[in-house]
């Protein structure tokens, strides 16, 4: 496991980073979904954890992710605090719905949606939802037309239930790749 990124300050601050970092450790999520700790960014905040996630459906990566916990001892005026997390969500969507204008509101729905519903705690949200429609030509290989949808957020986590933060982030990864809530069984798909 890669360690959290850590450059010297006080060892109060340090402590509140390491319940984070150890709650988000050992939280485990649903079984479709996949995490892994990884490098963290190192020129964002003087300590940092990274860990991505991955949705598989069929044996098929459907979603993919990264989770990213910041801490500045001495705060952040943006954030409005010494914590910070920061995701980057992408998932391969119908192009149906690729092409619905709401799209983004629905996206940007599910994250906040799944803060709530894990009654996270959070300020100083802020992000954007991108849909794309690709159309390959030429020698390209896979499919003629790829259609996806980014999320990209911030917020600041009040208090210190880090895990269900991560929960929450799980619920928003499971949404984009279109699987049912736990314990709903999907319908199959007669094609």
């Amino acid at each position: 496991m890669a360690p959290p990124t850590t450059l010297p300050h006080s060892s109060a601050q340090t402590e509140i980073f390491t319940r984070a970092v150890d709650l988000l450790r050992s939280t485990k999520p649903r079984p479709e979904i996949s995490l892994s700790e990884i490098s963290a960014p190192t020129k964002l905040a003087p300590e940092a954890f990274a860990l991505s996630g991955e949705v598989l459906r069929d044996g098929e990566e459907v979603a993919t992710g990264r989770l990213i916990l910041l801490h500045d001892p001495a705060g952040h005026p943006a954030w409005g605090g010494t914590m910070r997390l920061v995701t980057y969500l992408t998932a391969e969507v119908e192009p149906e719905l690729a092409a619905d204008p709401l799209l983004p509101q629905v996206g940007w729905s599910w994250l906040v949606d799944a803060l709530d519903a894990y009654e996270t705690g959070y300020a100083a949200i802020g992000g954007t939802v991108t849909q794309t429609l690709s159309t390959r030509f030429g020698d390209l290989t896979g499919p003629p037309i790829e259609t996806d949808l980014e999320i990209r957020a911030s917020w600041t986590p009040l208090g210190e239930n880090f895990d269900d933060h991560l929960m929450a982030w799980c619920a928003l990864l499971a949404s984009t790749a279109g699987l049912p809530p736990p314990g709903v069984t999907a319908l199959p798909v007669n094609k």
